[in-house]
């Protein structure tokens, strides 16, 4: 019995149907999957934009790949596919550093929330059309397997159908990502913070003080003996009378603040409070620093916490080999996140309502070519080697940074006093703070600050050469940092 006219259309109008709405759901699952993320550049920080896969709840978070750790985004996205972002590079550039200073932060802020929504909408762009090209194969082949209709005429309606199917969900579910994305002024927006990284107003003004030492254990003086009468966070902290802020003193004849904590981060102890050891939590040491309204200039030592560098060289020292690619690539990544912190450390000193002069520490080579003393721990010239150049990264940006903001760079020497020669700077394996440095060595850092100091102070002071002096004792900890 033949069909009659009217069931012919209708079921030609349905295989029509179901064949665009069947290639428009597998097209745009396939976009989606292989559409390229944007990449975008601002503040210092390289990010790709792209979405999620489609989820089943129709409100959520997006996800933010930091250095290959993949976190739910703090703000909330309508719709089931979300923003996904990738952490890619951090750096500090002159072209950041001179907007920062010209326009403010308000600019860098803005900067990088139009390259996020910008991401964003070129994203949806690219993956519309890969969407129209994965839709193009089956409807063409559909067309040479019935012979009919004509081709351009099929293809129209199906690409009509994935454009319309496409933009009208992304409108639909997806409308209110971009004013979003332009609400994010920093990438931490996407994350949260710690609530210990929120530092408190500046404490109690300081007037007396003319210069302040922030930073790790080589600035506390780790190892090293107590002042008389420490209080309880400066004995958690390591701070002793041997470190270099009290050589600076007597040189100069200045009252120097040392508030540097062993164990201390940009985020967790510069920038923030710090958790100690003991329970205490040490204030945040920027806005102390800060309380010294009169200080002619802050030096900072800071890195090897941020880096793990103990953890690091023990895990060298045990292993068979360091230089591996994992390790280097975990190292990489350990940088990149300093050197974001670094950034906003440095733009932080920058903005100090007294202007002080700011006096950046490198650190110091504590292995040497002999390495006797240290063979039986597992050290060869091998690992020696790949510690060396990892230090050296970081100091390349410790000194690159400190250079675009126009601050000063210290760079202690110890050569000829490494750790295993006779007049070391550095403490020993049996010593409390293994690859610390000894009173002598703190005091070739203040002899390194002292002729870094002309280019910041007129008044340039001299110090006596460091010499010798007996092993020290104090709090353990296990290596530098």
């Amino acid at each position: 019995m033949a069909i009659s006219s009217p069931v012919r259309r209708v079921r030609t109008i349905g295989f029509y149907v179901l064949t665009f709405l069947i290639v428009t759901a597998g097209a745009i699952w396939l976009a989606l999957r292989v559409a390229p993320l944007q990449t975008v550049s601002a503040a210092g920080q390289t990010a790709q934009v792209g979405a999620t896969q489609p989820n089943a709840s129709l409100k959520g978070p997006g996800e933010l790949d930091l250095f290959g750790q993949a976190i739910p985004t703090r703000p909330q996205f309508t719709g089931p596919i979300r923003p996904k972002l990738v952490l890619e590079h951090v750096s500090i550039s002159p072209q950041v550093v001179q907007v920062l200073r010209s326009d403010g932060t308000h600019k860098v802020e803005l900067t990088l929330s139009q390259q996020l929504a910008a991401g964003w909408e070129r994203y949806f762009l690219w993956e519309t059309l890969i969407a129209i090209g994965f839709a193009a194969i089956p409807l063409i082949a559909i067309v040479a397997i019935r012979k009919k209709p004509r081709i351009w005429k099929f293809l129209a309606a199906g690409i009509t159908v994935v454009v319309l199917v496409n933009v009208g969900g992304i409108l639909l579910t997806a409308s209110s990502t971009p004013k979003t994305l332009r609400s994010v002024k920093t990438l931490d927006d996407l994350t949260g913070v710690d609530p210990l990284t929120v530092p408190p107003a500046a404490g109690k003004p300081q007037p007396g003080v003319q210069a302040v030492v922030i930073g790790d254990s080589t600035a506390s003086g780790w190892g090293l003996p107590w002042g008389p009468n420490p209080t309880a966070i400066d004995q958690a902290c390591g701070r002793s009378v041997d470190a270099y802020s009290h050589d600076l003193a007597t040189a100069n004849n200045w009252n120097v603040m040392n508030v540097a904590c062993g164990s201390a981060t940009i985020q967790n102890g510069l920038l923030g409070p710090q958790v100690l050891y003991n329970g205490e939590i040490a204030p945040p040491q920027l806005p102390e620093a800060e309380a010294a309204t009169h200080a002619k200039v802050i030096i900072v030592s800071v890195g090897a916490d941020d880096l793990q560098w103990g953890v690091m060289t023990q895990l060298c020292a045990a292993a068979q080999a360091c230089d591996d690619k994992i390790s280097a690539a975990y190292f990489g990544q350990l940088l990149d996140n300093f050197t974001r912190s670094y950034y906003e450390l440095l733009s932080d000193l920058d903005r100090l309502p007294n202007h002080p002069a700011v006096l950046v520490n490198e650190y110091y080579d504590p292995f040497g070519t002999d390495l006797s003393c240290l063979s039986r721990y597992g050290m060869t010239p091998a690992k020696e080697k790949a510690l060396v150049s990892r230090l050296g990264q970081l100091n390349t940006v410790l000194a690159q940074g400190a250079s675009l903001f126009g601050f000063g760079v210290a760079t202690p020497q110890f050569t000829g006093h490494e750790l295993c020669t006779t007049d070391p700077y550095v403490q020993g394996p049996d010593d409390p703070a293994p690859l610390h440095p000894n009173a002598a060595g703190d005091l070739a850092i203040a002899l390194a600050d002292e002729q870094a100091l002309p280019q910041l102070n007129p008044e340039p002071v001299t110090i006596p050469t460091p010499s010798p002096s007996p092993s020290p004792s104090g709090s353990p900890e296990s290596a530098l940092g």
